[in-house]
């Protein structure tokens, strides 16, 4: 797996600052992507053990609220593999930081319905998130008032809750968190 950025101080893509990873590799090539440099496999940097270690440690601040996973498309089944050693290590070593990930697959159809019994990790990986933004950006839908997404389809999914519910459980924050 490659990536295309890591931002040690981003407060744009979850609550609080976080650690975020634009990871390579994206099939959905959404109209108006704000990354579509990324939607190559292999465009950025080799994701290595290295690159663990050093998220590890950009973590290791209390101010820093968590991780979260965007890029490219880190639930693309090849991108999943090389993700779930560094979510398994972020929650052993921080586990009341949180995790978030944005996907353009739609957590029920795609993703419990499809990859969670086609692709190997899904399901463990699921284990470590606190919340998905799914859906595809869609640029008639866009919203610059929506916090944590781009567009008006896309939801911000209590993963952990919706697990155990069977339905999908919307993340609603108060007010005053972001």
């Amino acid at each position: 797996m490659h990536y295309a950025d890591i931002k040690q101080f981003d407060i744009a893509n979850g609550p609080g600052i976080r650690i975020s990873l634009f990871v390579s590799g994206c099939n959905h090539h959404c109209k108006g992507c704000f990354n579509e440099v990324a939607w190559d496999f292999n465009y950025g940097t080799i994701f290595t053990e290295e690159t663990i270690t050093t998220i590890i440690k950009y973590l290791d601040s209390p101010h820093i609220a968590g991780l979260t996973l965007l890029g490219g498309e880190p639930m693309e089944p090849v991108n999943q593999k090389e993700l779930l050693p560094l979510v398994k290590r972020v929650k052993e070593t921080y586990p009341d930081k949180t995790i978030w990930c944005y996907t353009g697959f739609l957590f029920d159809k795609d993703i419990i319905e499809v990859m969670v019994d086609k692709v190997p990790q899904t399901k463990e990986l699921l284990s470590y998130f606190d919340v998905i933004v799914d859906g595809k950006f869609v640029e008639e839908l866009k919203n610059v008032n929506l916090r944590f997404k781009g567009s008006s389809n896309q939801r911000t999914i209590l993963v952990k809750e919706s697990l155990e519910s069977g339905n999908i459980v919307l993340w609603n924050p108060p007010n005053d968190e972001f």
